[in-house]
């Protein structure tokens, strides 16, 4: 891993450079000073999602989710999980694909739940259905 790398904060899309040694303590966003990494999944919206995913040097792993889908609302406490275990070094990040109908149409969802992997901005790694937390941890770091 680089010594630093380029993080987006998800409060006000502001690009931060961030020591590789500090992702760990909790970097905040030079402009707002929100916090940058946090344990939890980001909300990705189409004001958000490409300067997000294009901007972002760590792997970000996106569940394309809708609130009518009961799988999708079973997997939500798990995703948590694996955002807490995969906390600093994998953004875990949520999109509802009912809300966000371009961005799900352009990333050519079938399905929901649908996780996509993006590494450095690109598709690394897709897989559909609903997941335990150990499961999307597993699948995470294969993928890497």
């Amino acid at each position: 891993m680089p010594d630093a790398i380029h993080a987006v904060c998800p409060k006000c899309l502001a690009v931060n450079r961030v020591l590789t040694g500090r992702l760990d303590s909790g970097p905040v966003c030079g402009k707002c000073r929100a916090p940058i990494l946090e344990p939890h999944p980001v909300v990705l919206t189409a004001a958000s999602f490409d300067t997000f995913l294009a901007k972002s040097d760590l792997p970000v792993l996106v569940d394309f989710w809708a609130p009518w889908c009961a799988p999708c609302r079973a997997m939500a406490p798990a995703f948590d999980q694996a955002a807490a275990m995969l906390h600093p070094r994998v953004i875990l990040a949520k999109c509802d694909t009912q809300e966000e109908l371009a961005i799900a149409d352009r990333m050519h969802i079938q399905g929901v739940p649908t996780m996509v992997l993006f590494v450095a901005g690109r598709e690394k790694a897709r897989i559909s259905g609903a997941r335990g937390a150990a499961d999307l941890v597993a699948w995470v770091r294969q993928n890497l």
